[in-house]
């Protein structure tokens, strides 16, 4: 039988059927001491030297606070952490045709979306941002993506927030209208090696980006290196409910693979009825899950 929870979810991918138990850090055992009683008494001319006298030289026991660092090492993998970019179901189709997500300024677009969520002057900001400095792309060249289903953003446009960032078409459309595509940081990654095993030639150090705030903020950090976005991503990790990772940004350079995306979350039955239409013909079909609370603002939903 399926293991699907009654929200469309499976193998334990829903945080409400499904919550996460309490990691389990192996505690750390002293290893026992020699009674100094013994280590001052003088050994015996007439008896062998104890079976436990320790031998200079010898290898040291294993210290048991290695187990507990493999198990804060599992605690900070950041691949696991998922990736959401919120779109219209009418631009779903033209995602389909061109077999990604493509950032504002990618030069793959032959038809511009159905539905344009972000407004003008925020596209105009995001087109004049850099990355990361004088020579570098600008924010526009990436696709964005959230770091969490409650994101700042997206909860304003759930709470009828007037954001100069979102177009009047976003204010105006019906919220079950909506869906999300979720993927994660492994997917990525993993497709980011593979590509530069391949000798790709658009590989590069700056090809994920990850900001504390909208990429386009004159006061938000955007770290565009392996490293620099991974420790920026760990700090965003370590306080799940903060603010910062509400407003973080994940950016990808250029286009985002519609075979990298797991679960496409909608707001009810009908629309994953339409949304499974749309991928029928599709050679992906990423699974369809209805999920209520990613549609309902962070505050209601608590209540629930």
């Amino acid at each position: 039988m399926s293991d699907e929870c009654i929200h469309g979810l499976e193998g334990g991918l829903c945080a409400l059927c499904f919550p996460k138990a309490a990691p389990q850090i192996a505690a750390t055992v002293p290893a026992p001491r020699a009674s100094r009683a013994k280590a001052s008494r003088a050994p015996s001319l007439r008896s062998s030297p104890s079976p436990r006298t320790v031998t200079l030289g010898a290898p040291k026991p294993p210290v048991a606070t290695r187990v507990v660092g493999a198990a804060k090492a599992v605690a900070d993998n950041v691949g696991e952490q998922r990736i959401y970019h919120v779109t219209h179901i009418r631009n779903l189709a033209g995602i389909l045709e061109s077999g990604a997500l493509l950032a504002d300024m990618s030069e793959a677009w032959t038809t511009r979306p159905v539905v344009d969520i972000s407004s003008a002057p925020n596209r105009d900001a995001r087109r004049t941002a850099l990355v990361s400095g004088d020579g570098s792309s600008s924010v526009a060249g990436y696709v964005p993506f959230f770091l969490s289903p409650n994101a700042r953003l997206w909860d304003g446009l759930l709470t009828g927030t007037a954001d100069p960032r979102l177009s009047v078409d976003a204010h105006t459309a019906e919220i079950f209208d909506f869906v999300i595509l979720v993927s994660t940081v492994k997917k990525l990654r993993d497709a980011q090696a593979a590509a530069e095993d391949a000798g790709a030639d658009d590989a590069s150090d700056a090809a994920v980006a990850v900001t504390d705030g909208d990429a386009a903020g004159a006061l938000t950090r955007i770290s565009a290196t392996p490293e620099t976005s991974d420790s920026l991503l760990r700090r965003l990790r370590a306080d799940a409910e903060s603010d910062g990772i509400l407003r973080a940004e994940l950016l990808v350079a250029e286009t985002f693979p519609f075979d990298l995306v797991t679960l496409v979350g909608v707001a009810n039955d009908k629309v994953r009825d339409e949304v499974r239409g749309i991928l029928a013909a599709s050679t992906h079909k990423p699974k369809v899950a209805v999920y209520p609370p990613w549609f309902h603002a962070a505050e209601a939903t608590a209540a629930l």
